[in-house]
């Protein structure tokens, strides 16, 4: 797909690879940032210049230790849809996977690690080195002829024809001995071979495991290849094989055939090896790279979620203030409007709220604060016949100037929404109950009565003490 604009390095406008962003907010490849630095002294965003260059400023200068890795734009890049451009390969997935089909796409021309110049395809070097290649050929030291791989192997038994000199038969009669690593990723299979062993060694499994033995078993596989090397280096010791009389003379060009295959051999692990641990340190580099990302992301969240949290408690106080402040009287008289009365007394019956508290008021600006409490079902002598109507001495900021025990007269009204019949109640405190010293906790017992309303006088038609389901208390205190 064709890339969105983001995706592509300000520099050399390819998609960008270990992204980095600058504090100007532009993007670059890592190896191209490193380019700009080390190649202009002072350089500026070219983006920067481009976009308008009166808004350049010193976020505008380009500095390596000034920018940062983009761990969301490379992980928006690891996902893009791409496909292999190599003629004959039909591969598509995604970029995270492209680098790894790239060492393996069998259509790619890769060069000849023997040094003949040669670019050919992957999966046809086997087929090159053995027929095609200059540089892997073994010259018969009676003949003078130039044998390639695949005539040397095939063995002189069967074209005898190749040589003048019969006593060469003797070449293929000498010992056999190869090792031989093939990783076919396709088929998630690592296997080994040893011919002169006759063993074959498979390991199965996810791709992951494959490429995580890949990993861990080069050694193994070096030390294989590194031992059959050392036997075939003894092997062409001249003086001592030609002295006890185990091989001809002419056999030594063959085993200097084998041993040159399996330099080479060595020579591309050895390459592997080196790629692989080059891509391994800079992934590791990379993880840690998001890790302090990732933490200081981590870190900042905690902080906005410790700030909104503050700030929410900050508002709920201020919300509770607010509607205290609107329902609050400072006169010493108070109107209560109760809703949904229904509810709230087979609430009470059932024992689910028993009671209900008013919001607080005051005799006076700087006066006793106070409440009522009401029981809708009864409390005491009243519980299940009455509404019980309680008065409440709250502790209240001024307490210390006020005169105690509150004596007061008290006045309780249930009022007649058709203004025919209020219910009126009216009592004096009594100056030795707690109910009415200053308060050492945030309220005193209630103290009241219990007996203030009939519940079927309460429920009856033939008044309006609730209608449309609310009801109105009032409070007065001389």
């Amino acid at each position: 797909d064709v890339p969105d604009q983001k995706y592509l390095c300000s520099n050399c406008n390819n998609v960008l690879k270990k992204a980095l962003q600058t504090l100007c907010g532009h993007r670059y490849c890592s190896a191209c940032l490193s380019w700009v630095v080390r190649n202009n002294k002072n350089a500026i965003c070219q983006k920067c210049k481009e976009e308008d260059p009166s808004t350049l400023s010193e976020g505008s200068l380009l500095a390596e230790e000034r920018a940062f890795g983009d761990a969301a734009i490379n992980k928006e890049i690891s996902e893009l849809k791409v496909h292999c451009m190599t003629l004959g390969c039909s591969w598509s997935g995604i970029m995270k996977n492209f680098e790894e089909h790239q060492s393996l796409c069998e259509y790619a021309l890769i060069p000849c690690h023997t040094g003949c110049g040669h670019m050919v395809m992957r999966k046809k070097l086997a087929d090159h080195l053995e027929n095609g290649c200059v540089n892997n050929v073994t010259t018969c030291q009676k003949c003078k002829r130039s044998l390639s791989s695949s005539e040397f192997q095939a063995g002189w038994r069967r074209k005898p024809e190749l040589c003048e000199f019969p006593e060469h038969l003797s070449l293929v009669r000498g010992p056999n001995i190869h090792v031989k690593a093939v990783y076919v990723r396709n088929k998630n299979v690592c296997q080994q071979k040893c011919h002169q062993m006759k063993s074959v060694v498979f390991l199965q499994g996810s791709k992951e495991k494959i490429k995580e033995h890949e990993q861990t078993a080069v050694a193994a596989h070096m030390l294989l290849l590194l031992q059959h090397i050392k036997q075939l280096k003894a092997s062409l010791c001249p003086a001592a094989r030609a002295a006890k009389g185990f091989i001809p003379p002419s056999e030594l060009s063959a085993n200097e055939n084998k041993l040159h295959v399996f330099e080479n051999i060595v020579a591309v692990l050895n390459k592997e090896v080196e790629t692989s641990h080059l891509e391994i340190t800079a992934f590791r580099r990379q993880s840690e790279l998001d890790q302090n990302i990732i933490r200081g992301l981590e870190l900042k969240i905690a902080e906005l979620h410790r700030c909104l949290t503050q700030k929410d408690a900050g508002l709920s106080s201020l919300h509770k203030s607010l509607l205290f402040s609107e329902q609050a009287s400072y006169d010493g008289v108070f109107l209560w409007k109760i809703t949904d009365v229904g509810r709230k007394l087979q609430d009470s019956v059932t024992g689910r709220t028993v009671s209900l508290y008013s919001p607080a008021f005051y005799t006076a600006k700087y006066g006793y604060k106070v409440c009522l409490r009401v029981y809708l079902n009864g409390d005491g002598t009243g519980k299940g016949t009455h509404v019980s109507l309680f008065f409440v001495v709250m502790k209240g900021d001024y307490d210390a100037l006020l005169p105690w025990p509150f004596r007061h007269k008290v006045t309780f009204m249930l009022l007649d929404q058709n203004n025919r019949e209020h219910i009126i109640d009216a009592f004096r405190p009594d100056l030795t109950s707690a109910s009415f010293q200053r308060p050492v906790n945030d309220m005193n017992v209630a103290s009241g009565c219990p007996m203030f309303l009939p519940l079927s006088k309460l429920q009856s038609p033939k008044y309006a003490y609730v209608k449309e389901d609310t009801l109105f208390l009032k409070c007065i205190i001389e």
